[in-house]
């Protein structure tokens, strides 16, 4: 086998609930993650080295050096097998870059998945999710797809049920944010506030809404404690968010660390005029119409 694709989704977080500061610099979080149907591609053809290329879309915000997060599970995974492996990684982008949807995280996932396949490793899934949680909080859910919860740091998961498709709307910003800045523009305005942050909790309801399938409800508990944060740090997204409760979006939210920000609509129809009504009041520069639950990393 010369080359294999693989085929990894975004995700936007329905739920993101943000624990106090702990000691090791991480927070624990109640993270439900929901796989949309915007994709990269991670080809992996063999090689004597590990390299990646990046084309497509914001591919020139992508590192191509030793910071990459596919570049290191390649190198991971290798290191778990006890041989040295090469393979040239070429990733098509999709998924907007540094925008709160995991497309870093997903192009490592699209790395394991492809290089265990190349080099014959035969490993199973659960080799896999460990190996992606070494690796970073978000990138087991990519290997995982379809909704689930995550705790600790976000990378223990459970799958959840989910009665139906769901669909969204996303408007993807100029510039990505950092999410370490995030998370300390986050613990900042929580110490200026002295706030007294509860430990996170899954949110019932919302866990019945996904379960059956019910867009209203989902629309309605949707949360993000990172939005505040986040916002702060680029004010200009609480215009989109507005226009796209006005617009009718069933909920809006900031995806994650942001900037991307994410509407549930009520239907496929609903989605895609709710973002032609984005673009065409100039709300959102660019607007993408999405669907979940989808897979996880998938060959193609």
């Amino acid at each position: 086998m010369s080359s294999v694709t693989v085929r990894v989704p975004a995700k936007v977080n329905v739920q993101l609930s943000v624990g106090p500061l702990r000691e090791d610099g991480y927070h624990d979080l109640v993270n439900v993650f929901h796989a949309v149907s915007i994709f990269d591609e991670v080809m992996a053809k063999e090689s004597e080295s590990i390299t990646v290329a990046v084309h497509g879309k914001w591919s020139d915000q992508v590192p191509v050096d030793d910071s990459n997060l596919a570049i290191r599970a390649a190198r991971a995974l290798a290191k778990h097998a006890g041989r040295t492996y090469g393979a040239d990684l070429i990733i098509q982008k999709a998924i907007p870059v540094a925008g709160g949807m995991a497309g870093g995280s997903a192009d490592a996932a699209g790395a394991l998945v492809a290089c265990n396949e190349l080099w014959g490793l035969g490993l199973p899934f659960e080799d896999l999710m460990e190996i992606a949680g070494d690796l970073g909080s978000d990138v087991p859910f990519s290997l995982l797809g379809g909704t689930a919860v995550g705790t600790g740091r976000g990378e223990q998961l459970s799958e959840l049920p989910t009665g139906g498709t769901f669909h969204w709307v996303f408007a993807l910003a100029n510039g990505g944010l950092s999410t370490a800045t995030v998370y300390a523009e986050c613990d900042r305005l929580r110490e200026a506030a002295a706030a007294d942050v509860p430990w996170p909790q899954l949110d019932d309801t919302l866990m019945e809404a996904l379960g059956t399938g019910d867009a209203y409800s989902l629309g309605a508990h949707l949360s993000n404690d990172l939005q505040a944060a986040a916002l702060n740090l680029r004010p200009e997204l609480a215009p989109t968010l507005d226009a796209g409760r006005q617009h009718g979006a069933l909920g809006a939210i900031v995806s994650g660390s942001g900037p991307t920000c994410a509407f549930l609509a009520i239907d496929a129809t609903h989605a895609r005029d709710l973002a032609q009504s984005l673009t065409a009041t100039g709300a959102a520069h660019t607007t993408v119409a999405a669907h979940g639950p989808v897979h996880g990393a998938t060959l193609v």
